[in-house]
């Protein structure tokens, strides 16, 4: 970033990312270099995403709001729950999706590394 003074960005005035929309998701670019992506999302209450990664970049999803849980692992047998004001962490290449399982979700998704910001797989035992 090269502004000499702050800025602020509201949800509804940033920028769709490019690709395809996910259904269910509502997602916002803050910042998009190289080696950094950050952005806001919401989810529907309900929503289950699709199975995917994202390559060779660490994910670090803030949730602002409800209950976000995050499943991978074998035939996708593992989750994790985090709830507003924690973190969860994705390690590049971990197969995943995310699943909302009351009601919608806001957080804020930082992404450092380089490659495809998302890699879509058809389950959670593809090859990553």
């Amino acid at each position: 970033m090269t502004a000499t003074r702050p800025a602020v960005f509201r949800a509804d005035e940033l920028p769709v990312p490019p690709g395809p929309a996910t259904s269910g998701m509502d997602r916002r670019q803050i910042v998009d270099t190289e080696s950094a992506w950050i952005g806001w999302v919401r989810t529907d209450r309900g929503f289950a995403g699709g199975w995917h990664h994202h390559a060779d970049r660490d994910s670090y999803i803030y949730v602002i709001k409800g209950e976000l849980t995050m499943e991978y692992g074998a035939a996708g047998g593992d989750s994790l729950t985090a709830r507003a004001g924690e973190v969860i962490v994705n390690p590049a290449h971990m197969i995943h999706r995310e699943v909302t399982p009351g009601d919608s979700v806001e957080a804020i998704v930082i992404r450092l590394g380089t490659g495809p910001l998302n890699v879509n797989v058809d389950g959670p035992d593809s090859e990553a």
